[in-house]
């Protein structure tokens, strides 16, 4: 276990990532907010889905993720499908302008890691893709209650998979 004084260190450090996020936000055109683009992402990594598993991927309230299909569908990006398995539900799917702008969306933010970390190896690179992966992992299985049952520390990454929380545009 690390000392107290490296996990201070670290959360100095990941408030300081604020400034990743807002580097990102900017990019990103004026029609398309952040919460839009984590729709599209969500949406094309994992296919079509209903909006509570959408709400659960994003990790916000409902009400929250209603507002983003909303506008996503307003801007035709998104679209809304009866559920062939209960009519009563609605099925998300991306359409092909949400493609399109998620392929723009995804050249922006590639072009801004590429010119801000230029001067970083691709070793360096992948080094912190894996330990933010790890990060994200260690929170996403133990969270504020521990790990899931039947999961220990060392397989929290058991089941889970590529199926992460994530709010990042793409």
């Amino acid at each position: 276990m690390a000392a107290r004084s490296q996990y201070e260190e670290l959360a100095r450090q990941l408030s300081a990532v604020g400034a990743v996020k807002r580097g990102l936000a900017r990019i990103l055109p004026a029609e398309c907010p952040g919460g839009s683009a984590s729709v599209l992402t969500l949406l094309s990594r994992y296919g079509e889905m209903r909006i509570t598993r959408l709400a659960e991927l994003l990790a916000v309230d409902m009400s929250v993720t209603s507002r983003h299909v909303a506008h996503a569908v307003e801007n035709g990006w998104v679209e809304r499908l009866a559920d062939p398995t209960d009519r009563r539900s609605r099925i998300l799917r991306l359409t092909p302008a949400g493609e399109e702008l998620l392929d723009d969306l995804s050249r922006r933010t590639t072009e801004m890691f590429a010119h801000n970390l230029i001067d970083w190896s691709d070793e360096e690179v992948g080094q912190l893709n894996t330990l933010l992966a790890r990060l994200r992992d260690s929170f996403a299985c133990r969270g504020p209650g521990g790990c899931a049952p039947g999961r220990h520390s060392g397989d929290c990454r058991v089941g889970h998979s590529d199926d992460s929380y994530t709010r990042t545009p793409v």
